[in-house]
């Protein structure tokens, strides 16, 4: 495994961004350090896969999917599958 080389920086941060980041770190058991360095690592990595781009551009094309009933759960279910076999069957 390759080492990381890291560089020490500082950074001006609000005192209430700063609070909220340590209060999350501690909750997290984890340090200050690494709970920041793990969430921008989080912020800039997050590439999506190819479901979830296929679902993004399903989404942003406007196609209507049908309705879902979420009255109970044995009418969404029911809406759920319906809307499924709709676009199966579709060309």
């Amino acid at each position: 495994m390759e080492a990381v080389i890291r560089k020490q920086t500082s950074f001006r941060l609000r005192e209430d961004l700063l609070q909220i980041l340590q209060e999350q770190a501690k909750k997290a058991n984890r340090s200050l350090n690494n709970f920041v360095e793990s969430t921008l690592m989080d912020a800039v990595y997050s590439e999506p896969n190819e479901d979830t781009i296929a679902a993004i551009n399903e989404a942003r094309s406007g196609k209507f999917a049908g309705t879902i009933d979420a009255s109970n759960f044995e009418a969404f279910m029911k809406s759920l599958n319906e809307s499924h076999s709709k676009q199966v069957q579709a060309p």
